[in-house]
């Protein structure tokens, strides 16, 4: 059962958009108690020389710009760390992710907060967490040689510590979005909630 479920939606669309038409299928068959919703769409800041420099700051030292220059990935993080349950929202975009979500990952990818170095290699500190990815595609077939958006977004959920990932599949609409679509509900439908 989802208490708290954190909704990420990457389409830049809001009208018409197969991602978020079935997120919220997605969501309201997991009925959560709680909804945290963010809207990636209107964009995230890159990561700059300032933002590496008070990531790298130790956070007993950081003045109260980097604190400022933090605050956005601290609300991520803590959006992340309050859910059991997320729910992401994937248009595949030229065979990827859209660049506002890969400012996502980059925003919560954060060593000693979401994971840390051991010697037996990264580990992931978000752990306990189920994941649901809702993918569409226009052309790009899921698991294709062409589809470098899956399988990214598994190894960055997985790098972070969250490795229960499902996928509903909404690809190659342009072929035959009637199909794809009849596919994609009874995958919606087959969901534990």
């Amino acid at each position: 059962m989802t208490d708290t479920l954190l909704r990420i939606d990457a389409s830049a669309r809001r009208e018409g958009s197969v991602s978020r038409d079935l997120t919220d299928k997605v969501i309201a068959r997991l009925a959560p108690k709680h909804i945290i919703t963010r809207d990636l769409g209107p964009g995230l800041p890159l990561i700059d020389e300032g933002w590496i420099g008070a990531n790298f700051t130790k956070a007993e030292q950081r003045s109260p710009e980097q604190a400022e220059t933090l605050a956005l990935s601290d609300t991520l993080i803590a959006e992340l760390q309050a859910a059991d349950t997320l729910v992401i929202g994937l248009p595949i975009y030229n065979f990827g992710v859209p660049a506002t979500l890969k400012a996502w990952v980059d925003q919560v990818a954060r060593a000693g907060v979401t994971f840390r170095y051991t010697e037996a290699g990264p580990e992931g500190l978000l752990k306990g967490k189920r994941a649901i990815v809702v993918v569409a595609s226009g052309g790009t077939e899921v698991g294709s040689a062409i589809d470098f958006a899956t399988g990214y977004i598994r190894h960055v959920l997985g790098f972070i510590g969250i490795t229960d990932v499902d996928f509903v599949t909404a690809d190659r609409m342009m072929l035959d979005a009637e199909a794809t679509l009849a596919i994609a509900n009874r995958q919606v439908e087959a969901l534990a909630a």
